[in-house]
């Protein structure tokens, strides 16, 4: 029995090179444990529009719907912090583009 290898080119995160990343400078893919994606705003429906909007473009690059395993809605009353933050816990080989690559190798 031979174990093929899949080659996976990742970023310092461990999170494909090509993942489409949030546009807005305070949301982010965070490190695991589940892969949070965070978008935060002082409003929610901009904070919810760029979830959904994020969620489109990586399910289009990886060919398959995204593995969400989460959505948590949170707040932060610190001072000078967006106020909410929605955070997809989402699979991390999804994210690490392991699908694509699966197609590729199969292809």
């Amino acid at each position: 029995m031979t174990q093929e290898r899949i080659q996976l080119d990742l970023d310092e995160v461990g999170v494909a090179v090509d993942l489409p990343q949030p546009t807005h400078t305070q949301d982010q893919v965070r490190d695991v444990p589940y892969r949070p994606v965070e978008f935060r705003d002082d409003d929610l429906p901009s904070a919810l529009e760029r979830t959904a909007a994020w969620l489109r473009a990586t399910q289009q690059w990886l060919g398959e719907p995204v593995d969400v395993m989460a959505i948590h809605l949170d707040y932060d009353d610190r001072e000078g912090a967006p106020y909410y933050e929605v955070r997809l816990l989402c699979n991390e080989e999804d994210l690490a583009g392991a699908p694509i690559a699966l197609r590729n190798q199969a292809g």
